[in-house]
């Protein structure tokens, strides 16, 4: 029996949706192509009708992923006009954040290096797309200055994250989470600017 062309889409579109919260759990090699179909509720067959292989899965799905993180980062600066960089901070450096597996690039990052250069190619894009949204809300006289402090507070960021989450003292981890919001912060300029 024939899938309508809706349906077709809706089953890939179910897919890439498991496969993407399997691959933040488990890894990509910790979650096999029979696994992902289960949990999709659709059968093994019918994968190869949607995906040429599981690394195509993988980057299909890392791209979602990816898509999804630069919609919420978007969606939390533009619910937060009047303090953009702090709102962004709160809601990546979180409780909320490091208990759940949302964040693509803290959940796979140490995999991607083992899956060639088109999944890098996907990461590095969607790492500057988020470093693009930290640029526009960074405080700095001039792009350059905005952009290596874009990438500086990103790269603490998502270590601060990666670093947490490996802890097994959730004090300690809320710490280290709020001292890189601390530090990141505009608020922290002017107190230093103070001293």
């Amino acid at each position: 029996m024939r899938v309508s062309r809706e349906k077709f889409a809706e089953n890939r579109e179910r897919i890439l949706q498991v496969a993407g919260e399997l691959f933040r759990a488990k890894g990509f090699d910790g979650i096999g192509v029979a696994e992902i179909m289960k949990a999709a509720g659709l059968t093994h067959g019918g994968f190869y009708g949607h995906f040429s292989s599981k690394d195509d899965l993988a980057r299909e799905a890392s791209k979602a992923l990816v898509a999804k993180t630069k919609e919420r980062w978007q969606a939390v600066i533009d619910n937060a006009p009047e303090e953009p960089l702090d709102a962004l901070l709160r809601h990546y450096l979180s409780r909320r954040n490091l208990e759940s597996s949302d964040c693509v690039f803290a959940s796979l990052t140490q995999e991607v290096s083992r899956h060639g250069p088109a999944m890098q190619s996907t990461f590095t894009g969607g790492l500057m797309d988020l470093a693009t949204i930290l640029e526009q809300v960074t405080p700095g006289d001039t792009p350059e200055e905005r952009r290596r402090k874009a990438l500086a507070s990103l790269s603490s960021m998502m270590g601060a994250v990666i670093l947490a989450r490996a802890m097994d003292n959730p004090h300690l981890a809320d710490e280290l989470l709020a001292a890189t919001q601390a530090e990141l912060s505009p608020d922290s300029d002017d107190a230093a600017g103070k001293a």
